[in-house]
């Protein structure tokens, strides 16, 4: 008999759409033999999941979940292949539901989230379905999940799935989590995020690489000018705190009011409530990127 190895597994999910174990018992059972596995397959109901499995998913939707208390959270993104799927309310549902069970299992890996359970069911059983139910092929592209002890999460999703953000706010007094004036900023921040595609939070956060790039830049540019070294360097610092204002979170100007950065409105909101409220940090996904 022939040996089945993890390769062979691992291809056969991808032309089904199936679980590893219901691959490796078809796999078994047809000796080794690819086709006749896959004719295996589809006698046991799987065919549509395995004439699909080979079709480019390209459109798609990212949905979030945040906890009750807004302790815990996730971004999942979920791909089809056409907008009109990805529009549906039981596919966005599936990914707000998908969401949920990563933001409460915590998986590290998509691998690990498929396996996760989903009602009686698994998250890839309930995907395999929903690929039958819908249609079309669908995979899991990837997730994101978040937690804190002293602070809270807000979402925000943009364009019916196109992005989706998971923000991250810290304060000191647990009650600041069920103001009005807070939620207002909190879902004002995550949607600044959709918008503007900082970098980070806060410039520390910035990636040293990432500054030293754009330094490099600038200088390049400053020593065009033919102006001493000194008015270069000042020149590159001016160009490097300029993208700093556009690249970092608390620096940006506050889309809904420019006369402020978000950092300031952070103050602002802090002041009314009488706490110190930051932004932590945040997820981004695009869909497709």
């Amino acid at each position: 008999m022939a040996q089945i190895t993890a390769a062979m597994v691992k291809e056969l999910r991808e032309m089904t759409g199936s679980g590893m174990m219901e691959c490796k018992k078809a796999l078994v059972e047809a000796e080794g033999d690819m086709d006749a596995a896959v004719d295996i397959m589809r006698k046991k109901g799987l065919a549509a999941a395995a004439k699909k499995a080979g079709r480019a998913t390209n459109e798609g939707a990212v949905n979030a979940f945040v906890s009750e208390d807004a302790k815990t959270g996730a971004l999942v993104e979920v791909s089809c292949e056409t907008d009109f799927v990805a529009s549906n309310p039981k596919f966005t549902g599936f990914i707000a539901d998908v969401a949920k069970v990563a933001a409460e299992a915590k998986p590290a890996t998509v691998e690990e989230l498929l396996a996760a359970k989903m009602g009686e069911e698994t998250v890839e059983a309930e995907l395999t379905e929903l690929i039958h139910v819908m249609g079309e092929n669908m995979k899991i592209a990837r997730f994101t999940v978040r937690s804190t002890e002293a602070g809270a999460l807000s979402s925000y999703i943009h364009m019916g799935g196109k992005i989706g953000v998971l923000a991250e706010f810290g304060f000191e007094k647990a009650e600041t989590a069920e103001a009005e004036a807070f939620k207002t900023f909190a879902h004002d921040v995550a949607l600044q995020i959709a918008a503007a595609a900082p970098i980070c939070a806060v410039r520390e956060d910035v990636p040293a690489d990432v500054v030293a790039h754009e330094k490099e830049i600038y200088m390049a540019q400053a020593a065009e000018s033919g102006k001493p070294e000194a008015i270069q360097e000042k020149m590159a610092i001016g160009r490097l705190e300029k993208f700093y204002k556009g690249s970092v979170l608390t620096e940006q100007e506050f889309i809904k009011d420019s006369s402020m950065t978000i950092k300031a409105y952070a103050q602002k909101v802090s002041k009314e409530l009488g706490d110190t409220i930051v932004v932590k940090g945040f997820d981004r996904l695009t869909r497709g990127e």
